[in-house]
């Protein structure tokens, strides 16, 4: 199965700039930072099966889902207020595990919402571990955070995803049975999946597929797609599940 995860940083632009039709292949697209609730007839007659999951402000955040397989069930947000308000995940039940699609919110600047973003991380991690239970876990997306050092092309420990506790959290979640796809695949790679539009040297892998150890021997390859459109990059994960 190949499943392409992106923050297409507004799902209209995307559309005009023609870039979403290179992805409109795999056996699932997951979109992050959608910022609409409207489909585009491309993806209406796309024949796929689509839940979107746009945030309650008009033109902010919002995820959307693409799957080829029928889903078994669907859960939209994570029955928590403030943060299904922003329209952060959308999680679909296939047959074989739950793929997640997740919208991580940013640490804000000057990082006026680590506490808001920590609060996030706790509760899909509880979210993920009682999904886990019943089915293994693929859960991709932005979470705005990076895990290593090497994950960046600059440091500030003040900077959005490069916090102490955004990054303590990302390597708590890798130490407890879930695996980074990308550095499974590439242990020694150094590559970025955001590039800033205004500062073009701040670069930073905050876009992940992250799995359930379970699937780890079933991952083919992870890697970043060289498609242009957004100030992020797809990441495109093939596992055999």
């Amino acid at each position: 199965m190949k499943i392409v995860s992106w923050n297409v940083n507004g799902l209209k632009a995307i559309t005009k700039k023609g870039a979403l039709e290179s992805v409109l292949s795999y056996d699932a697209i997951l979109l992050q930072e959608i910022r609409s609730s409207d489909l585009p007839l491309d993806l209406l007659m796309s024949g796929y099966n689509i839940v979107s999951f746009p945030a309650k402000k008009k033109g902010y955040s919002g995820v959307m889902t693409l799957v080829k397989e029928k889903p078994k069930s669907v859960v939209k947000g994570l029955n928590q207020k403030e943060f299904d308000e922003e329209g952060r995940t959308v999680t679909v039940e296939l047959s074989n595990f739950y793929l997640i699609n997740a919208y991580f919110p940013r640490a804000g600047d000057g990082l006026s919402r680590l506490d808001f973003k920590i609060a996030f991380d706790k509760k899909i991690e509880e979210f993920m571990d009682e999904l886990r239970k019943t089915k293994p876990v693929i859960i991709c997306g932005d979470f705005n955070a990076v895990v290593e050092r090497r994950d960046s092309s600059f440091w500030d420990e003040n900077e959005p995803g490069l916090s102490p506790k955004e990054r303590e959290w990302m390597a708590h979640i890798l130490s407890k049975g879930y695996v980074d796809a990308y550095r499974f695949k590439n242990p020694n790679k150094i590559e970025y999946s955001w590039r800033s539009y205004r500062f073009k040297w701040k670069a930073m892998r905050i876009d992940y597929c992250i799995v359930s150890e379970e699937l780890k021997d079933k991952i083919k390859d992870c890697k970043i797609l060289n498609i242009e459109g957004s100030d992020h990059y797809p990441i495109l994960l093939e596992i055999d599940v």
